[in-house]
Formats: C-alpha cells, structure tokens, sequence
C-alpha cells in the first residue's frame, strides 16, 4: 500500500512547514467549530427556562401531586439552565462538527474512502439523534416511572435539577454513542478487518457486550438494562445485514491499492514528474519502480497489487526474531558472566603478586639489617 503524503512535491511544503500548515489548518476548523456552537449558545440562551421544563417532561408527569424539583444549591436555578443552554447548543451543531472533522481529513483520503465518508457522517448524525430520541420517548418514561414508584410512601419524590441534568446528558450521550453500532460493524466489514461470516460468529459475545453497557449506562434496574441491550444487539444485526449487501455490490473490501492514484493528485509510487527533486523512487510496497525519461517529461509507474497478508506466517516471523534477540541477550550476558569471572580471578592474583613482592622487599631489609660475622672481626682486631 502507497503512503499517503508521505513525502512532499515540489508543489507542496515538506517538512517543518508541511507541519505547520497542518495545525494551522487544524486550529481554524477549531476555531470554526467553537463559533457556531457559541453562537448556537447564545441563540438559545433567552429559552434556557422553556429547553428544561421540555427536558424535564418525562420526570414531571410521575411526581407526586403538588411536588415539583427543587435545587439543592444557592445557583442552581441559574447555572443549570446555563448548562443546558450549552449542551444543546453542543448536541444541535454535531452535524456541522463531523463536517469540520471530515474536511480536516479529506485532502489525505484516496476518493473511494472520499465516497465512503459522506455517508458515514450522514448515518452517524442520524444514528445519534435517533439513540436520544429513543433515550428520551421511550427510556426515560420507563426509568422515572419505576424509580418513582419504588421508594418508600413517607419519603416525597423530589429530584434535584442538577442531579437531574447530569443524568439525562448521561443517558442522551451513551444512547447516542451506541446507536452507532451500525456504522463501526459496516466500516469494519467494508475495510477488510473482520467478515460477515466472522460477525455472525461472535454473536454471543456481542451479546454480552449489550448487557455490560446496559448494566453501565443505565439506571440499576433490569427493565432499563433490557432497553439498552436489546437495540444494541438488533443494531449489531442490521450492521452485519447492511455489510453483507454492500460487499455483494461492490465485489469485495475496499481496500486502497498501488495502483491508485494518491489523495494529491500524484502518480502512486509519488513524484510529480519530470526532474522534480521530490519525485524520487517509487514510494508504493510494491515491486514497480519510477523510470523517469531523459528529457523529463514523465515518468513510468508499474505497480502491483499486495498479497493478501498471512497473519500466521507474520506471528512466526516474529517469533522467530524474538527468539533470535533472546538467543543474542543470553549470548551477552555469557560474555558478561565470563568477563566478570575474569576481573574477579585477576582481582585475586594482584594481591598474591603484591604480597610476593612485599616478601622479598622484607627478607632484603633484614639481611641488610643483619650485622655481618666478618666486620665483627675486623671490630675486634682493631
């Protein structure tokens, strides 16, 4: 598979300032971003009152007669409002922020994962507003109606709104993200990773899976659980359905190829042509190499197509170098053992050598000290 501008052309900045554009194209999509969900903010702060009593309908209808919310603390009555304001805001522009992320993108995709992504962020968007709808028509009347009539008759059933808010934001967010089932299982099908077939195999275990976030997400009671579970499992299925027909259509994965062109424009091994410093040698895996012409009008690409890649074949390669480094390390530390072993005896024969020489230098003091018999002679003559 080619890189996807990997290196840059002649057209193009390379290096630090290929960098540099980057982020800065990165900080004006942010900056894109934060302004419309501030100005979303700020159109919908004077509803602010009106969003929560919308927000707050499900819970209303089962409080006790004459009961209402209450507020816990000294600025609850202004800032969760405030803060609701906000999250809205935030929840009405997530169309507009996927379409920032996917520009962002864009310019490094090759045009059939180009094609691929429109629909993606279409569904996404979609997916999410169904799963908080569903949270708040069909959870929420459930939840609060069971968890209302649960407690004890002495003990009147009054929320906080902050509680409150923290709550539903909770529920609309995770059921939001998990209706996104669809489009994870379909884009895993249609890039390669993993096969209908395989899917379908793993059922129980997906299964499973359902329940674990029912049990995080939602409220301790089993009803609740059940209302997560069960659309994540039914929206697994239908990702499996929907994968299986588009791999009928489309005669297979998608997957990228060297023969593609590159998301820039340029030929797939890169290179722009010609004398151009940055074309270089092909940048593609496969065997084909650029040739380019004498008088450097263009250039001739032959690529092939990568095998299909051998998961077993590539787990014993690394085993085998892992098994190689093993054999090296121990090898070292041999040596290092042996040169250890070396130091220590001559460690030990330096002394001996010393006290040798210490012996000597002794005996050689003491004959010199020892007065001889012959000058005792020539003493006592005199």
């Amino acid at each position: 598979m080619s890189q996807r501008n990997a290196d840059a052309t002649t057209d193009e900045p390379s290096g630090l300032a290929g960098f540099v554009s980057h982020l800065v194209e990165l900080r004006n999509r942010l900056i894109k971003s934060v302004a419309v969900v501030f100005v979303l903010f700020l159109a919908l702060f004077p509803f602010r009152n009106d969003l929560f009593r919308i927000l707050s309908e499900p819970l209303s209808q089962f409080l006790p007669e004459g009961a209402t919310m209450i507020a816990v603390q000294v600025a609850s009555t202004f800032f969760i409002p405030l803060k609701l304001a906000g999250f809205t805001a935030l929840f009405v522009a997530i169309p507009f922020l996927l379409y920032q992320l996917w520009a962002f993108i864009a310019p490094g995709l090759y045009q059939h994962e180009r094609k691929m992504v429109i629909p993606l962020v279409f569904s996404s968007t979609v997916l999410f507003y169904l799963g908080a709808a569903f949270a708040y028509f069909a959870v929420f009347p459930v939840v609060f109606g069971f968890l209302s009539g649960t407690g004890p008759a002495e003990v009147s059933f009054a929320p906080d709104i902050n509680e409150y808010l923290s709550f539903v934001i909770t529920m609309f967010f995770a059921f939001g993200f998990v209706f996104e089932v669809p489009v994870a299982t379909v884009l895993l099908i249609l890039i390669g990773v993993v096969t209908p077939d395989q899917l379908a195999e793993k059922r129980r275990y997906a299964i499973l899976v359902a329940f674990i976030l029912g049990a995080i997400f939602t409220p301790p009671d089993i009803l609740s659980q059940f209302m997560m579970a069960i659309p994540v499992w039914f929206l697994y299925e239908l990702g499996i359905v929907i994968g299986r027909v588009l791999l009928k259509r489309q005669g297979g994965p998608v997957l990228p190829t060297d023969d593609e062109p590159e998301p820039d424009g340029t030929p797939p091994g890169g290179g722009t042509g010609g004398d151009s410093p940055a074309g270089g040698p092909s940048r593609g895996t496969g065997s084909g190499s650029a040739a380019a012409s004498g008088t450097g009008t263009g250039r001739a690409f032959e690529t092939e197509k990568d095998d299909d890649f051998d998961f077993d074949r590539a787990f014993e390669e690394i085993e085998r170098e892992q098994q190689s480094l093993e054999a090296i390390e121990a090898e070292a530390r041999r040596h290092e053992s042996q040169s250890e072993s070396r130091n220590v005896a001559q460690d030990d024969e330096a002394p001996s050598a010393s006290e040798s020489e210490r012996g000597q230098k002794d005996s050689d003091t003491r004959r010199d000290e020892t007065p001889d018999a012959n000058d005792d002679e020539r003493h006592d003559r005199r």
